[in-house]
């Protein structure tokens, strides 16, 4: 059981994260504990879901095409990050839309939709979704590739929890740094490093 590649996908899933947590601390935004526990839940209930699929898919291939298959995919969600990374984008204002969930779901930094400061029980749902969708893809090339659904959803779930509680207290302390770029940018090479190693071990 290759579990670095376990290790590593729960660390990959979760640098998002921490940008966009390290965003919250940067404004004084809180994300209680019970809400971060809520958040960590729902990735790991999209990322359990996803590998599933994988692992389902692995039944009509063989496990050379499937630790191929699988790699390719975990190094071409890799390449996005990258190229996502030198996207520069600038934060968007908070604007009137038709659905608190769209824009969740565009704009995970601005799940405090009623602006107390607080992520709530409901907004910490809301946050949960938008940032699993990152391990809906990632979630299948880890289930291609044979990495045990247990321990996958376990590790996601441990880092998010992780790395949301540290990247809103480093917030906190730091200003005027674009975390989520480079966050995006470390995410795709270590990415691109799982997908390598699931293909050629």
């Amino acid at each position: 059981m290759h579990y670095l590649s376990i290790l590593l996908i729960g660390i990959a899933a979760n640098l998002d994260n921490l940008g966009i947590s390290v965003s919250y601390g940067l404004r004084s935004t809180r994300i209680p504990f019970v809400s971060n526990l809520i958040i960590a839940t729902v990735s790991m209930f999209c990322a359990y879901l996803s590998i599933i699929a994988g692992t389902f898919v692995t039944r009509f291939i063989s496990i050379g095409l499937a630790n191929f298959a699988g790699g390719l995919i975990i190094i071409c969600i890799g390449i996005k990050c990258i190229v996502d990374s030198f996207s520069l984008q600038e934060t968007p204002s908070k604007v009137k839309v038709d659905s608190n969930f769209s824009h969740v779901i565009s704009h995970p930094d601005l799940a405090d939709v009623n602006d107390d400061n607080v992520i709530s029980v409901k907004e910490s749902i809301l946050l949960g979704f938008a940032l699993a969708i990152n391990c809906l893809a990632m979630g299948l090339g880890a289930g291609i590739t044979g990495l045990s659904p247990v321990l996958t959803t376990l590790s996601i779930g441990l880092f998010s929890v992780v790395s949301i509680w540290s990247g809103v207290k480093l917030g906190g302390k730091i200003c005027g740094m674009n975390i989520g770029k480079y966050s995006n940018f470390a995410a795709g090479i270590l990415l691109i490093m799982i997908g390598v190693y699931e293909m050629i071990v």
